[in-house]
């Protein structure tokens, strides 16, 4: 099939997909059917369509345990986003030459278990936002679209630091809108390692917004021993913590200074910071990385 004729078999949804593969690097077969399928046999033929027309990759989780398929750019997808990011261990590093390039770097690093659990909580808002009217994942950044962004600000701003999350979004839900910075933790680093990532949000805080920092972590010990370090310790960032196993948009966040309570993602505390158009989300009413499949407009099975 001429590569024109592929192009043009290609839905809004598959472009969704593709946009997402060029700056997230991988999805599961579960996570794809959870945010733009109405079933997960209907996600397994189309990408098996997509795999066929080599707009996707895919080879087998053996990260998990699970065996299903996970996904990345194939050949047709890197013609559709040639300026997609490239290495999950290296913002810096050469273009591959070839999709195939790509797929192994992404397959081969020690990062792809974190990519998938990083990624996992966007997906839960995404598949969330799908039967909830109110809500809405506005903005999806990856680290490195993150970082990149925010040195930016940094850099208009006259500071010369950033911040490198796990990742970025800004969540409208009940009427209400906000940002958060993800810090998705395996529990393989030590604890004053994550509690020194907090110092970068601190320099952010005199020039951007004030969005919650997300700490969110494999168990409830290691959930108490963050609480316990961050107990009285003034931050200027709000900082909540949560559990891999706990839906996001719902009661899953612990602020360090109301321990005693979990909140809901759309009741944490947000400052959307100074009419910065690096920072303001009101900035980007049409940003790309934002979830625009809705209910209505899934596409055919």
């Amino acid at each position: 099939m001429a590569r024109l004729d592929r192009l043009r078999r290609l839905t809004v949804r598959d472009h969704q997909l593709l946009r997402w593969l060029a700056e997230h690097y991988v999805l599961s077969t579960d996570q794809v059917a959870t945010a733009l399928f109405p079933s997960l046999r209907a996600a397994r033929l189309r990408l098996a369509q997509l795999h066929q027309m080599e707009a996707v990759s895919r080879f087998v989780d053996v990260t998990t345990g699970s065996g299903q398929y996970l996904y990345t750019l194939g050949p047709l997808g890197a013609v559709v986003h040639p300026t997609q990011f490239n290495d999950p261990n290296q913002a810096g590093a050469r273009a591959p030459r070839t999709s195939i390039d790509r797929t192994e770097r992404i397959i081969g690093s020690r990062r792809l278990a974190h990519l998938l659990g990083t990624n996992q909580l966007f997906i839960d808002l995404i598949g969330h936002a799908r039967t909830h009217e109110h809500a809405r994942l506005a903005r999806w950044w990856s680290e490195q679209h993150t970082t990149a962004a925010f040195a930016a600000a940094s850099y208009a701003a006259g500071s010369g630091t950033g911040v490198q999350p796990d990742g970025h979004g800004i969540w409208h839900a009940h009427g209400r809108t906000v940002g958060f910075f993800l810090e998705h933790d395996n529990g393989t680093e030590p604890l004053a390692t994550v509690l020194r990532k907090l110092r970068g949000y601190q320099q952010l805080a005199t020039y951007g917004p004030r969005y919650p920092v997300l700490l969110r972590v494999p168990g409830r010990r290691r959930e108490h021993h963050l609480l316990d370090a961050l107990a009285g310790v003034p931050t200027a960032m709000p900082v909540a913590t949560g559990l891999h196993s706990e839906h996001p948009a719902g009661p899953a966040w612990t602020l360090t200074t109301d321990p005693g309570h979990r909140h809901r993602l759309h009741e944490l505390p947000s400052d959307h910071g100074p009419d910065n158009p690096a920072t303001n989300p009101h900035h980007f009413p049409d940003d790309p990385s934002g979830l625009r499949v809705g209910r209505s407009e899934s596409g055919p099975d």
